[in-house]
């Protein structure tokens, strides 16, 4: 296959990981690895109630797409996959949904990584957590940054 099929997607609903799933299973003979993360609301033991994520419509989208493609660029990929929710979540929620298939595992598990370390760093998202202390913007986290320089 020249070219990966991208599928890409922002909503307020909640993502659907069995439909992840299938999408990335679909032609599972062209495909020797599938390698999907799941993304949950962590309780940060018991300070998160709710998380709350805004975004930039049109622009978090174009951004979300065009990394799904640079990630297909970089290594040999049949599929890539990133849906992110937004809107607000309960602790357990899933957030974000990355996937990738590929021909052997190490490109699969590269390219994911790379997909989800570039989402968390480049998409115009903002967090904003409710819990015991009120409600709270979160910062972006220096480890969040180092993790995606090197894929820069």
């Amino acid at each position: 296959m020249d070219t990966a099929l991208l599928d890409t997607l922002i909503t307020q609903v909640p993502l659907d990981v069995q439909r992840a799933s299938d999408w990335l299973h679909a032609d599972a003979g062209a495909s020797g690895a599938v390698v999907m993360f799941s993304g949950l609301v962590r309780g940060e033991q018991g300070e998160v109630d709710t998380l709350t994520l805004e975004h930039y419509p049109g622009m978090s989208d174009r951004v979300l797409a065009e990394l799904a493609a640079d990630v297909a660029t970089r290594w040999p990929l049949q599929r890539v996959l990133a849906w992110h929710r937004v809107g607000s979540m309960s602790v357990g929620d899933v957030i974000v949904l990355v996937g990738v298939t590929a021909a052997h595992r190490q490109e699969a598990f590269l390219a994911a990584s790379c997909l989800m370390d570039l989402l968390k760093t480049q998409v115009p998202l903002w967090k904003k957590v409710n819990g015991p202390q009120g409600e709270q913007w979160v910062e972006a986290r220096d480890k969040d940054l180092q993790a995606a320089q090197r894929w820069l």
